[in-house]
Parts: structure tokens; C-alpha cells; sequence
């Protein structure tokens, strides 16, 4: 969440994070505060939109190759060239993305109403550039795999609890599945949180196929990345690894 921080600091953080760890490391860069009031107050936060580019082009600049005659050196951080992704969940990050020529990750994890909007923003007004000759889009999947759909709709109960607290306004850890919502939140805030989980994978190896499928065959993404609200630690590996088996399986077809 870029305006929380100088861009000065990400640069020499995720500078030593890269040369640490040569090749693994990519930085994905939001505009929102990424948390409640408080802490962004805390965190000195610069609600200002016009200042977001100015510091997407300082990072880009702090990580790309020392100017002549440049005075001010992220380091380590010069010359690391970290690839750095857009994140969004609105066309507002897709079309900046598009303009830097940098490759973008929409937040349908928990924001999907603008996906198809911010997808098509972003390839229609994409420009090359020294990070990219095309456009690159990464989807975000909230998952609940398991081996049978029935199991997997009860463990998705976590995930349902879970953004029923956000949209309240109460802290958000993963809460022990139940065996069913009814009471636990009203028609308007079922409609709210079914809402934030629409592009949702839930059940068992094949509904995983199948919806993983759709979705690919939807929004033509480079990349999915995955989030995964399971309460136990053991079931969530396993959810990936589900959904893993079943991209390595899947023909698209368009």
C-alpha cells in the first residue's frame, strides 16, 4: 500500500529482499490504505490520488538502473529491476497500469463487480514498455477446495464469517466453520458478502475444475492467485493443492 510508505524504503526493502533471494521476489503496489481508520491515520496516510503515480514513478525509478549524476540510491535496490505488478479494484489502478506499461492484479478475492471493467480498461489502453510488450493480467480466486462439495461448502462458512466482520467493521481472523449461517447475518448482509465472493471456488475436485475453467475462459487472466479462508492450517494447504491437480488438468478453449 504505497502511500503509506516513502518509496525510498519499499525500494531498499524489497531491494534486500532480492538480494537475498535472487529471482523470487515480485512487488505488487496498491493505492488504498489497506486497513481501517485508525491505523490509517497512524500510518500517516495520504488519501491525495494525484500523488500515486509520482510515487509509482519514484519506486520504478529507485529500482531501475542508477542516472548519471543521480543522487539519491535505494540500497540495495539500484539496478534489482523487481518486477512490479499494479493491484486494483477499480479501473483506476488497470488504467495506470495500461499507461506505465507494468502488468496488473485485480482484487476479485474479496472486489469482483469491476473485473471485467478494470480487465478490459487495462488491455485496451495498454502501452508497451520496457517492462512489457503486451498486457498481463493476474485474477485474484477467494478457494475452499476439498474432496467432496458438501464438505467444502461447510468450510467455506469461514470465509463467509469472515467477510461478514469486515463488512461490519470487526476484526477479521478466521473464525471455526459452523454448519450454517442462518442467523448469523441478515438478508442484506447475506446479499453483501455472497456479492464480495461471486468469482468464489468452492467444493471438490471437479466443481474446482470446472469453475477454474469458467473463470479462464472469462477474463483470459495470465495468472491466478489464490486466497484461502480455512480455518485449519492442514485444509488450506490441501485447497491448493486441490485447485494446483486441477490447473494441470484444465484445456481452455476460447
Amino acid at each position: 500500500m504505497l502511500p503509506n510508505h516513502a518509496p525510498l524504503v519499499i525500494a531498499e526493502q524489497f531491494g534486500t529482499l532480492e538480494t537475498l533471494y535472487p529471482g523470487r521476489i515480485d512487488l505488487g503496489v496498491g493505492r488504498a490504505p489497506g486497513s481501517d481508520g485508525v491505523a490509517s491515520r497512524a500510518l500517516r496516510y495520504n488519501t491525495a490520488e494525484e500523488d500515486f503515480p509520482k510515487q509509482v514513478g519514484e519506486l520504478l525509478a529507485y529500482l531501475g538502473p542508477a542516472r548519471p549524476g543521480q543522487k539519491l540510491i535505494a540500497y540495495p535496490g539500484t539496478g534489482t529491476n523487481i518486477p512490479v505488478w499494479l493491484l486494483g479494484s477499480s479501473t483506476y489502478s488497470a488504467q495506470l497500469a495500461a499507461a506505465l506499461g507494468l502488468p496488473f492484479a485485480f482484487a476479485s478475492h474479496f472486489a469482483p463487480a469491476l473485473l471485467m471493467q478494470a480487465i478490459e480498461a487495462y488491455r485496451d489502453n495498454f502501452k508497451r514498455s520496457m517492462y512489457l510488450e503486451k498486457p498481463y493480467v493476474m485474477v485474484g480466486v477467494p478457494l475452499v477446495a476439498t474432496e467432496i462439495d458438501g464438505e467444502a461448502q461447510r468450510l467455506s462458512t469461514s470465509a463467509l464469517q469472515r467477510h461478514l466482520k469486515l463488512i461490519r467493521g470487526e476484526p477479521i481472523f478466521v473464525p471455526p466453520p459452523v454448519e450454517s449461517m442462518d442467523g448469523l447475518w441478515s438478508e442484506a448482509e447475506r446479499f453483501l458478502v455472497e456479492s464480495r465472493l461471486s468469482v468464489a471456488v468452492i467444493g471438490g475436485p471437479e466443481t474446482v475444475r470446472h469453475k477454474l475453467a469458467q473463470l479462464l475462459r472469462e477474463t483470459k487472466a495470465d495468472e491466478l492467485i489464490f486466497t484461502s479462508d480455512l480455518y485449519d492450517h492442514a485444509l488450506r494447504l490441501k485447497s491448493f493443492e486441490i485447485a494446483a491437480d486441477a490447473i494441470k488438468t484444465l484445456t481452455i478453449t476460447t
